[in-house]
């Protein structure tokens, strides 16, 4: 191992100085070749003043080669990783609303109940019941409820109610409502805010169940009809804002 070491550093020692007395010769034939002080020389833009140029250009840069090779090897090697990081976050920025939206997507597929879309729009999966579960916010509070076009309000449950901060205490349950559990009484109530995703309706009419009587809140018709357009394609639920 030594040899092959020594053999190097020889052969790097005679490349350098090699190309330091082709740097040396080539600028002093530059300035000597016109009888003008070195700035007007490099000025010039004659055939013969060209090669020289290119061959002290070869000779400097080779130079720097040879006494830096090690420095500029890191160098270029951190200056093409941090060129690809930039490259990444450039394409990454210029198409976050597309990889949001996928990633939205993906998420719905796995967690049913979760609102896929960004902006008006939103896209819910059916679950594995069958039904489309819907992670709303009512009033700021996460409450689960299921798409049921058949109601012609959104109804809650006592519980969902109470979290929503309603004032379930002093309700009027004088609304005839039909149930699976049949026909009951619900009380009539105004919600300050319905959240769907990105979809977002103030001062939504509602139905609030008597106790036991409802065990899933439902996504009725007094919501779907403020959107401007839903529909249910397959095992999919879009819905779009109004604009």
């Amino acid at each position: 191992m030594p040899k092959p070491r020594q053999g190097n550093n020889s052969f790097s020692r005679r490349l350098t100085w090699s190309f330091v007395l082709g740097a040396a010769v080539s600028l002093a034939a530059l300035i000597a070749s016109e009888d003008q002080d070195a700035i007007a020389t490099l000025l010039r833009h004659d055939v013969a003043s060209l090669v020289l140029k290119i061959v002290l250009l070869v000779c400097v840069g080779g130079l720097v080669l040879v006494l830096f090779r090690e420095k500029l090897s890191k160098a270029l090697e951190a200056t093409l990783f941090w060129a690809i990081v930039g490259l990444l976050l450039v394409v990454t920025y210029s198409y976050r609303f597309e990889l949001e939206d996928v990633t939205d997507r993906v998420v719905a597929e796995m967690m049913p109940g979760h609102v896929a879309g960004h902006g008006r729009n939103a896209q819910v999966v059916r679950g594995n019941s069958g039904d489309f579960a819907v992670a709303a916010h009512i009033n700021g509070a996460k409450i689960p409820m299921v798409l049921d076009t058949g109601a012609s309000s959104v109804v809650l449950t006592q519980e969902a109610a109470k979290a929503a901060g309603l004032p379930i205490e002093v309700l009027n349950y004088s609304v005839s409502v039909d149930t699976a559990n049949g026909r009951t009484h619900a009380a009539p109530v105004t919600l300050d805010r319905l959240a769907v995703g990105g979809l977002t309706e103030r001062a939504v009419p509602a139905l609030v169940a008597q106790n036991g009587q409802l065990k899933t809140n439902l996504l009725g018709m007094s919501f779907l009809n403020r959107l401007e357009s839903w529909e249910v394609r397959g095992d999919s639920l879009r819905m779009r804002g109004a604009p």
